[in-house]
């Protein structure tokens, strides 16, 4: 297996732990403010990280640290963007529009790198928006002032995936430490936001305090260090079209522990998401190679 494909499958298992945290952030919202929330799961996973890979912190490049300013600030604008406009709008408008990292992702990367996306990339990118919308999106579709709010979550998370993925290919930046340094910056502005906008408060009950601290050790501290990390072996673009995934993750964690079910259309959807990711990701070539032998011989054999 090559090294992209597995930091593509250990994406995938972090898509996971965010679907799971619709569910969770749904408990724990119920007894937090949202940007408090947020300032929790970023602070508390910083310390954690801090305190488990204390040998690998130390000593910063003073690269790492510059580069961990923008990214926090892009994952503060995408947390921004999820929760508040979630107030805001339907559950389904913010699904589909807060998992557009998928479209915007490639698009910036045109408008910034002048790169254009490959074949595969388009077509997977297209199958994949279809299958959002039909995942998510209701027969009633109409604009929201939350619709706009949650588009800086699209526009955030494209924009700390593009630059965490030109940070880590600087000799200078460590890859562990950006990911764990660019909570803190997040963390850090979130308890800004929420001391001037909200009145901060704990969890007052063990499921808020079990909710709050998942959200933060598994995903927001683990998942955000090892997406720095596998950066380093795969592309923005491909990182975006795998976290497409997490409206999946959610549905079926929903399922299970809400007992929501879905519609056929729905089920149509996720399954188009997760044809796109095998698009993408499937080795084609060898396939096509695997087929020919077998024709070869069969044709032989004749």
């Amino acid at each position: 297996m090559s090294r992209q494909k597995k930091a593509d499958l250990l994406l995938i298992l972090n898509t996971g732990f965010w679907g799971c945290s619709y569910y969770l952030s749904d408990l724990a919202l119920e007894e937090m403010p949202p940007l408090a929330l947020c300032a929790f799961r970023f602070l508390t996973a910083f310390c954690l990280l801090g305190v488990i890979l204390f040998p690998k912190l130390r000593r910063p490049s003073r690269e790492t640290l510059l580069w961990a300013l923008p990214a926090g600030l892009a994952l503060t604008l995408t947390y921004i963007g999820a929760t508040v406009g979630l107030l805001y709008t339907s559950i389904s408008n913010a699904g589909f529009i807060c998992a557009l990292p998928v479209v915007t992702t490639p698009i910036l990367t045109f408008l910034v790198y002048h790169k254009k996306p490959e074949r595969r990339m388009l077509i997977a990118m297209v199958v994949c928006a279809l299958g959002l919308a039909l995942l998510t999106l209701n027969d009633q579709l109409r604009p929201a002032p939350g619709d706009l709010i949650c588009l800086l979550c699209a526009l955030g998370y494209a924009i700390n995936l593009l630059v965490v993925e030109r940070a880590v290919r600087q000799p200078e930046v460590d890859a562990l430490q950006l990911g764990v340094f660019q909570q803190a910056v997040t963390g850090a502005a979130m308890l800004l936001l929420s001391a001037l906008f909200e009145q901060p408060r704990l969890p007052d009950s063990a499921a808020g305090w079990g909710s709050a601290l998942f959200l933060a050790v598994f995903c927001t501290g683990i998942a955000f260090a090892v997406t720095a990390v596998q950066q380093q072996y795969t592309s923005a673009s491909h990182v975006g079209l795998i976290f497409t995934l997490e409206p999946v993750f959610s549905a079926i964690v929903a399922y299970i522990f809400a007992h929501e079910i879905l519609s056929v259309r729905g089920y149509i959807g996720a399954g188009l998401m997760v044809l796109s990711l095998f698009w993408m990701e499937g080795d084609w070539s060898a396939l096509r190679t695997t087929f020919a032998r077998w024709k070869h011989r069969r044709r032989r054999r004749e």
